[in-house]
């Protein structure tokens, strides 16, 4: 089969398309045929060595798959030849394996997927568990009617957009063109602020005649993040889930503390907090996969990239241009 695999960390050039055996159904295992394959940001992370639970190397990176059980080994019971499946590396040991053709995993640990279902869509589901445990999980029972979401057009913002939309919340995106504004309006964001078009809280506090939002999602952090929570109304909660521009600067207890009256709040999120918990990921990723088929989340493809092109899907990743979900095809 064809694959993509690391011998070194660095650049996208170290995505090398090689030729491997294809895997044989071992008992109690699977073997799917790869129908599409999502690019995420830890496969990244895993590429530059940079990854906090780096696999061991050699490896085949990739967290999320759609395909078709192509062949069943031994005392498998629960999926049958021809059904399709989504696989999450988020519920393996090492987290890879995607970027390829061809992948074998025990039965229990993959999704099957309703016929009918848009294996292309299916392929990014990544991202909605991300935005799923962020708005379910994450938050523990906290209240909130208004959201900002940083970087809204983003993958994980697109499916928060869509997620808190359908929750039935106020959503405000955070975007930095026109493009990206009519992008994250199209997916369900009701205001739109656009980061380089003026002051960012004083154009959310414009739209929410001064009071801010319930709850801030930010994936970026960097220097400017304390400066989020003059965005938060009283009792409002800031969580951060991401460090596009590098980890928090600043005071984060004087940013809390600055209005101490309005009772603020932060907290940071990883999905690593799930690793032992797979009840909890099995529930999400369930539900997102009920919401993909009935119309209510879309999952929307930037750009279909042929698996042999990897370390080009890799830099347009990480161009910062990608709308929505890139995918790779085998």
């Amino acid at each position: 089969m064809k694959a993509i695999q690391i011998t070194e960390t660095g650049g996208p050039d170290v995505l090398k398309y090689v030729e491997l055996p294809t895997p044989k159904p071992g008992p109690g295992e699977v073997l799917i045929k790869a129908h599409a394959i999502g690019v995420c940001m830890p496969e990244t992370y895993v590429r530059k060595g940079a990854y906090q639970w780096m696999p061991p190397l050699p490896l085949i990176p990739g967290i999320e798959m759609s395909g078709t059980v192509v062949e069943t080994g031994s005392g498998t019971s629960r999926l049958r030849v021809g059904q399709p499946v989504f696989v999450s590396a988020r519920e393996f040991k090492e987290r890879g394996g995607c970027y390829a053709e061809y992948l074998a995993a025990r039965e229990e640990l993959l999704y099957p997927l309703p016929a009918g279902i848009d294996l292309d869509q299916a392929a990014g589901l990544a991202n909605y568990q991300v935005a799923w445990h962020l708005l379910n999980s994450a938050l523990k029972g906290f209240q909130y009617e208004s959201v900002l979401v940083l970087a809204a057009a983003g993958g994980v913002g697109t499916a928060l957009v869509q997620l808190a939309k359908a929750y039935g919340r106020r959503v405000i995106g955070v975007v930095s063109s026109d493009e990206r504004a009519v992008f994250a309006r199209a997916h369900g964001a009701d205001e739109i602020v656009d980061r380089k078009r003026g002051n960012l809280v004083d154009q959310v506090k414009q739209l929410t005649n001064g009071r801010g939002v319930d709850l801030v999602l930010d994936i970026v952090g960097g220097s400017g993040m304390t400066d989020l929570f003059d965005c938060l109304d009283r009792f409002g909660l800031l969580m951060l889930y991401g460090r596009l521009e590098g980890r928090p600067t600043g005071d984060i207890a004087a940013a809390v503390e600055k209005a101490p009256w309005r009772s603020l709040a932060y907290r940071y999120f990883t999905m690593h907090t799930l690793d032992d918990w797979p009840e909890r990921r099995a529930r999400c990723t369930h539900d997102l996969i009920r919401l993909l088929h009935a119309g209510t989340i879309k999952v929307p493809i930037y750009e279909r990239v042929p698996l042999a092109e990897a370390a080009r899907a890799h830099r347009i990743f990480e161009s910062g241009q990608v709308m929505g979900k890139l995918i790779m095809k085998p």
